[in-house]
């Protein structure tokens, strides 16, 4: 017997779990359909598992230089096994937690895999979805007044480096390794590969990073990539930048060997296993589209400020629609489109708003736009620029390198963006992100008076500096 619903939603990550708790608190009677595990990427195989390695890491590289802050251990070691075990712990407490979401908002999970049927005998318009149970059970029939599509998205691959699960990995792979390779060649230098060349460095592995663009983490400020790439390096990762791989050359033996073209010159490269990094591709396959008139640009699935497709009665959200492949993004982009369909009038999102995060060792964070971008978008700009080394807490942890960094309009005195590489930045940046919320200037954050001693010092004191007034540096 078909069941009819409000809403559906096709994926249960962190978009569509809480576009689906959304939807509860408004009334509308949901169901999620999930071919996996509740979380979907970010919760099983992204950002949770992946900061609970680099945790681990971090821990293990700092406790190898315990004695610099007085603490006698005597040799350290780590437990690859127990590091792996710690991680799944996390994602099941985790796991559960979703699961009694779910049951606290009375909202239906079918587990299989969900797909959108044209119009038949059950409605005139596309959008009953059809599930494929994984239990083997006859497919369930769905009749939604509505559809969100958050299917996300997939480690994308390069020809001839194709995923083989073994010598050649995608972050999927890595994520299940039972142990650490002695070296590892890491195709991609953006933030997924930054992330895992940190932690595998921090682990103890042989890291060489092979990055197609002049230089790393290219979306962010040029200040700030080339502080990491100085920082990588002193930590002993191999940095090729300006590097087209030349995949016809991969050879497969012990090891991986392959072949790249560097500033004109060719150049190989060999290690234990090859980490293939270079971004994520939509998942739209499989899942009724053709069914529809739903239109899709460059794998991505095209929608409105709203994120309503081309039928205006299903929605797409999250890494399916391109754009910043962030679960923070995917979560709100889900809330608007939820209540955009309870008729609740939301305001469009403000890319510009949005804070990213590198939880690399140092970590990275940012919002707004960089100075570069800046200048071509027509804007005078003057920065201020504030470094770890003069703040107290930044010594008193043994982290000192980095800096905050301000860019700000000279004829309005907007803040156009902060980009920060760092101890914990990552926790700094939502003040600038409310500061850019709340269009404040330099001057007001400045005098927003940080306790002493925090790092959160660095911000008052980059914002000071933007017009030459740092007190400390």
């Amino acid at each position: 017997m078909a069941q009819e619903y409000d809403l559906v939603i096709l994926g249960g990550g962190t978009g569509g779990y809480v576009a689906a708790i959304r939807a509860s608190q408004l009334g509308l009677k949901t169901a999620i359909v999930e071919k996996g595990k509740l979380g979907g990427t970010c919760l099983h195989k992204g950002c949770i598992p992946s900061k609970a390695l680099l945790r681990s890491a971090e821990v293990y590289a700092t406790s190898k230089h315990s004695e610099d802050f007085g603490v006698i251990t005597g040799e350290v070691t780590f437990n690859f096994t127990k590091v792996q075990e710690r991680k799944t712990k996390i994602i099941d407490t985790l796991h559960k937690g979703v699961q009694h979401l779910m049951k606290q908002g009375k909202i239906d999970v079918y587990e299989g895999l969900g797909r959108i049927l044209g119009p038949s005998i059950f409605s005139p318009m596309p959008g009953t979805i059809s599930v494929e149970m994984n239990n083997g059970e006859e497919n369930e029939m769905l009749i939604p007044k509505n559809v969100i599509v958050a299917t996300g998205s997939r480690p994308r691959t390069l020809q001839g480096l194709e995923i083989d699960g073994d010598q050649v990995i995608s972050s999927d792979e890595a994520l299940e390794l039972e142990n650490l390779p002695s070296s590892i060649i890491i195709v991609g230098g953006g933030v997924i590969g930054i992330e895992w060349a940190s932690m595998l460095s921090d682990f103890g592995v042989d890291v060489t990073v092979i990055e197609y663009a002049d230089r790393i983490i290219p979306t962010e400020d040029k200040d700030i990539s080339k502080e990491m790439q100085r920082l990588m390096k002193k930590k002993g990762i191999k940095i090729v930048t300006s590097a087209k791989v030349l995949s016809e050359t991969i050879v497969k033996g012990n090891g991986v060997a392959i072949s790249a073209e560097v500033k004109g010159s060719l150049k190989e490269f060999k290690a234990e296993k090859l980490l293939v990094s270079v971004g994520r591709q939509a998942n739209t396959e499989g899942i009724g589209l053709e069914n529809t008139e739903i239109q899709l640009e460059k794998g991505n699935i095209v929608t409105n400020e709203f994120y309503q497709t081309k039928e205006s009665h299903i929605y797409a959200i999250g890494d399916v629609v391109g754009g910043l492949q962030l679960a923070h993004v995917a979560s709100h982009e889900g809330i608007v489109a939820v209540e955009h369909i309870a008729g609740k009038d939301p305001s469009p999102i403000d890319y510009n708003l949005i804070s990213k995060c590198i939880y690399s060792n140092p970590e990275v964070s940012s919002v707004g736009i960089t100075e570069e971008q800046a200048e071509s978008r027509g804007h005078k700009v003057k920065v201020g620029k504030f470094s770890f080394r003069a703040i107290g807490k930044a010594l008193v942890f043994g982290e000192s390198d980095g800096f905050v960094k301000i860019v700000a309009d000279e004829e309005t005195n907007d803040i156009l963006g902060v980009h920060m590489i760092g101890p914990h930045v990552t926790d700094m940046i939502s003040e600038a992100g409310l500061a850019m919320v709340l269009n404040a200037t330099p001057w007001e954050v400045a005098h927003t008076i940080h306790p002493h001693p925090t790092l959160a010092e660095a911000i008052g004191e980059a914002a000071l500096a933007v017009d030459g007034r740092a007190l400390h540096g």
